[in-house]
C-alpha cells in the first residue's frame, strides 16, 4: 500500500472516530440541571486503530508540519494528544456526576480536577495549534467571591464549553473545511483553558475556607 493511500485512508477515518469515546449522550441526562456526561464506550480493538489514525491526521492538518515529519516526534504527539482527550473527558463527566449528585461540592477535587483539565486542554490547544487570534480572545469574567451556586453555574458553563468543543463538526468529522466552525472551536477550548484556571483559583480559596 503507498503511502498516499494510506493517507487518505487516514482522513477517511477522520477525526470524528478520534472522539468515538465523545459520542454524545443526550438521550441519557443525569436527574438534575447538570451536564450530561459522554459516552466512552466502545469496541477497544476497534477504537485503538481509529484513535491513531485520525490522531495522526489532526496532528499533520492541524498541528506544526514540521514536527510531524519526524516519525518518533509524531507518534509521541499522537500518544500525548490521545492521553489529554481521554483524561479530559474523563475528568467532564466526572464533574458532571459531581453535579448530578445533592452532597455539597468538594472543592479540593473540584481544584484538583480544573487544573487538570486546564493543563490538558492547553496541551491540546498548543499540539493541534488551536490558539485563537490574540484580536479574538476575550476574557471569561466570574466574581471576585464565588459562592456554591456560582460555581456549579460555572462548573456547568466548563462541561458545556468541552462538549461543544469534542462535538465541533471539525474536529468530529474528517475532511470538513470550514473556517466558522473552526473560530468556533477554537473559541471553546479557549473557554475551557481560561474557566478551569479561574475554577481552579476559586475552588482552592473554598477548600481553604471550609478548612
Amino acid at each position: 500500500m503507498n503511502k498516499q493511500h494510506t493517507a487518505g485512508n487516514c482522513s477517511l477515518i477522520g477525526i470524528a472516530i478520534l472522539l468515538s469515546v465523545a459520542a454524545p449522550t443526550l438521550a441519557q441526562r443525569p436527574p438534575t440541571s447538570g451536564p450530561p456526561t459522554i459516552d466512552k464506550s466502545t469496541n477497544a480493538a476497534r477504537k485503538r486503530m481509529q484513535d491513531e489514525s485520525a490522531r495522526e491526521w489532526q496532528l499533520r492538518n492541524f498541528g506544526n508540519p514540521e514536527l510531524t515529519k519526524d516519525k518518533r516526534r509524531l507518534e509521541a504527539l499522537m500518544a500525548q494528544t490521545e492521553e489529554d482527550f481521554n483524561r479530559m473527558l474523563s475528568l467532564h463527566n466526572e464533574i458532571a456526576r459531581v453535579l448530578a449528585a445533592t452532597k455539597p461540592l468538594d472543592y479540593h477535587f473540584l481544584g484538583e480536577a480544573t487544573g487538570e483539565i486546564r493543563k490538558r486542554a492547553h496541551s491540546i490547544q498548543s499540539n493541534l495549534m488551536l490558539s485563537p487570534p490574540a484580536e479574538e480572545m476575550k476574557q471569561v469574567e466570574m466574581p471576585e467571591k464565588t459562592t456554591e451556586p456560582e460555581m456549579k453555574e460555572a462548573l456547568v458553563a466548563l462541561c458545556k464549553h468541552i462538549r461543544s468543543f469534542v462535538t465541533n463538526p471539525v474536529i468530529a468529522q474528517p475532511n470538513l473545511i470550514d473556517a466558522d466552525k473552526l473560530t468556533i472551536a477554537k473559541r471553546d477550548l479557549e473557554s475551557v483553558i481560561q474557566l478551569s484556571a479561574q475554577l481552579k483559583r476559586d475552588a482552592d480559596l473554598l477548600s481553604k475556607v471550609k478548612k
